[in-house]
């Protein structure tokens, strides 16, 4: 996998490129307790509060591990800040207690690493953290969660993802993008004419892939799945013997968009 870094670019450099005007201006915050997890404990009491905190941009990017529980969401926008909401979840046999716990956990340190951490969980006792991050458009990012999902949008950079057993929604992006996720699907939205920026390099072992694709979209796309079927809504050719491995060009060919899965379809689907 290839590591190059991303430098910062300047605000006016930014305005000048035109896959920015595809990106949403994310300003809604939608992450809430009502949406939370619910443990099957009948016995345990669950309690959950938002913390937010405002921070300046990192120029070498952000680090977002949520911990063994919780989900990462992130956003960009216009702004030059960084916005972080962490969703906090407890359960414990009292609802004192459950409160009591929240005040040992942790959700960040500083602009650069946000990481869940807290008191060791037992039987009687346990907790967690999701995100809901908003950044600038022009940030790298590096994302992992353990159980919970990963959703990225509008955001270009050098932009990495490790999920374990969870799904991935990857929306608007551009840069360098690569990932994994072990149980879970991909969905990937793409956005303009092409890929601004490197390419992309996704991949899952158990879900299926949905990539959408604006009809006028120019790259070079690459798919394969073992145990699952392949659609493509574009007119491709294809050289050689149809296998459940494709690599093909749309419109004028590009960047290489690769996603594939071992056990799941692949949808590429018109926008």
């Amino acid at each position: 996998m290839r590591r190059t870094l991303f430098a910062a670019l300047p605000a006016l450099a930014m305005m000048a490129v035109p896959g920015w005007s595809q990106m949403k201006d994310n300003q809604d915050k939608t992450l809430t307790c009502q949406d939370g997890n619910h443990w099957n404990h009948d016995r345990l009491v669950r309690h959950c509060e938002m913390k937010e905190q405002t921070m300046g941009a990192s120029k070498g990017g952000i680090q977002i591990d949520p911990g063994t529980n919780g989900g990462v969401t992130v956003k960009g926008w216009s702004r030059s800040d960084v916005l972080v909401r962490a969703r906090i979840e407890t359960a414990a046999p009292s609802d004192s207690e459950a409160k009591s716990m929240v005040s040992q956990i942790r959700f960040a340190n500083g602009s650069a690493q946000l990481k869940g951490e807290g008191p060791t969980g037992d039987k009687d006792h346990y907790w967690s953290v999701s995100y809901e991050v908003f950044v600038p458009h022009q940030t790298d990012i590096d994302a992992s969660a353990h159980n919970g999902g990963i959703h990225i949008q509008d955001v270009k950079g050098r932009i990495q993802f490790k999920a374990l057993n969870g799904g991935t929604h990857l929306a608007r992006l551009g840069g360098e993008v690569s990932g994994h996720t072990t149980n879970g699907g991909l969905h990937i939205e793409l956005m303009g004419d092409s890929w601004d920026g490197k390419g992309m390099d996704v991949n899952t072992t158990n879900g299926g892939v949905k990539m959408i694709v604006p009809a006028n979209y120019s790259a070079h796309v690459e798919t394969a799945t073992v145990n699952g079927g392949i659609h493509v809504d574009f007119p491709v050719t294809v050289q050689g013997k149809i296998t459940k491995e494709m690599s093909f060009n749309l419109g004028n060919g590009g960047a290489t968009i690769r996603a594939v899965t071992t056990n799941g379809g692949v949808r590429i689907s018109k926008s």
